[in-house]
């Protein structure tokens, strides 16, 4: 704790020498501004700027238009907000033609923002036209045959965008056409008819070409959409690399939340109830790592590791923060924003975001300003906007301690594979050893019914996945 504070105060200095440069004219506005921005002086001093209160259920997705000046909000309650978020009010609302909770939402560039594409529960994919005096038009542009929980826009572009699910497609998306592409769909390594159900999905900011998904198994794919326009059909599901920290490799036990893009094409992965990882791009394991022999793994440098959070409850996001993406951000199940350096891993801040969970973390484009959402049906606002150096908060040890226990826990949790005839017999079982129970001891009257006991099967990786994550909000 006292180191980042004292490093806050290093860095002040610096954060004020950056200013006089500025006012005597050696350098640069916009350059000054990028690097006052990342003052680690700037960061120590965010708090919580205000509350955006308006929606009927939890805020699944918040991103910010290209100019920052405006924030778009999607729920469970499918509807679809614009605020004026400096000015903390509504600009528009509209129904988004979604039938279940909308889980991504983001204004198309170059288009004035009268363009919104969102995907949600339902499957579907969906873009919403924004017209003078307030009209909203939606429409349905594609389809997946289960959950949507992402989509990537192409830099740059008003109309191209992809779209990843849970059903394992990944789509590509013109709005100048009127249909969607299918380019492939994601199969496991260790079982080729066992689809990979997709959760994220990211395009390298530097090249457009490369986009990389992650879901429900270990490994980040890399993919290079020049494959696909070259219509090579010797394998389109195989990447051209892959990623994943090498004791994780063929773990079989946990799988990935979100994917984020650095400008200097790091790769940044949350996985469930594990670590968030930072992987630099020569540490790929290959086109696949299931094939790649064991002495490979001990050549390759580690990922930098981020600790201290938990991810297990809901879908989490992960984001760099800073001009430079001098930082990482991560919500967390203990309703907390965790904030390290990107250098190192060291824990910078911890802001409480949410009564329950943090899950949507969406740095601002231009400015150290930063939107979350989780459980609550409120949109948090922070700016650097505090009158004291902020310090990590006095139960931070009490906090991490307890998120590493439960994750311990969870792991250490013994696990088996049950048949659906097994688990039926073992319901008549207990059903019948509560009958007897009952005739031979008629008076206990505390006694408790079958409905009333609690009992755990452990399923397989598969089943456990579907069942903790059928509904993860």
């Amino acid at each position: 704790m006292a180191t980042a504070v004292e490093a806050a105060g290093g860095r002040k200095a610096s954060c004020f020498f950056e200013v006089g440069r500025r006012e005597i004219g050696s350098s640069f506005p916009r350059a000054s501004s990028r690097r006052i921005s990342g003052s680690e002086h700037i960061l120590m001093r965010m708090t919580q700027y205000g509350k955006l209160r308006g929606h009927d259920g939890c805020v699944n997705t918040v991103s910010f238009n290209p100019a920052g000046d405006l924030l778009v909000s999607g729920s469970d309650d499918t509807n679809i907000i614009l605020w004026d978020w400096l000015a903390k009010t509504k600009r528009l609302v509209y129904p988004s033609g979604h039938h279940e909770n909308v889980f991504h939402a983001r204004v198309m560039p170059f288009t004035d923002d009268s363009t919104i594409v969102t995907v949600a529960a339902d499957g579907q994919v969906r873009v919403g036209q924004l017209k003078e005096g307030g009209e909203v038009t939606t429409r349905l542009i594609g389809e997946h045959d289960s959950r949507v929980h992402k989509m990537a826009i192409e830099p740059g572009s008003p109309y191209i965008f992809y779209s990843c699910g849970e059903d394992g497609l990944v789509q590509h998306f013109d709005l100048r056409s009127d249909s969607a592409t299918k380019l492939f769909t994601c199969y496991s390594f260790l079982n080729d008819r066992r689809r990979v159900r997709l959760s994220s999905i990211a395009i390298d900011p530097q090249n457009p070409y490369y986009f990389s998904i992650g879901g429900s198994d270990e490994y980040v794919r890399l993919y290079d959409m020049r494959r696909f326009q070259l219509d090579d059909s010797r394998n389109i599901n195989q990447p051209v690399d892959t990623f994943c920290p090498k004791h994780l490799v063929k773990g079989g036990k946990v799988h990935i939340t979100s994917i984020a893009y650095s400008y200097a094409r790091e790769i940044l992965v949350s996985y469930n109830d594990e670590l968030v990882y930072l992987f630099q791009s020569n540490m790929g394991l290959g086109p696949n790592p299931v094939a790649a022999q064991p002495e490979c793994f001990d050549m390759l440098d580690q990922p930098q590791a981020y600790s201290g959070h938990r991810n297990y409850r809901t879908v989490k996001g992960v984001s760099f923060f800073g001009p430079n993406d001098e930082y990482v951000v991560s919500g967390s199940d203990c309703g907390n924003v965790f904030i390290w350096r990107k250098k190192g891993g060291e824990l910078m801040r911890m802001m409480n975001g949410d009564k329950s969970v943090v899950n949507c973390i969406e740095p601002h484009p231009h400015f150290p300003f930063m939107a979350t959402s989780g459980i609550d049906k409120t949109v948090k606002l922070w700016t650097p906007s505090a009158k004291k150096v902020m310090s990590l908060p006095k139960n931070v040890k009490e906090i991490i301690t307890s998120n590493e226990r439960w994750r311990e826990v969870n792991a250490s949790r013994a696990e088996v594979t049950l048949s659906s005839d097994v688990i039926m017999h073992v319901l008549r079982l207990r059903r019948r050893q509560s009958e007897l129970h009952r005739e031979n001891e008629p008076a206990a009257a505390d006694l408790a019914s079958d409905d009333d006991e609690a009992f755990y099967i452990g399923f397989g990786n598969t089943e456990r996945d579907e069942r903790e994550n059928s509904d993860p909000r």
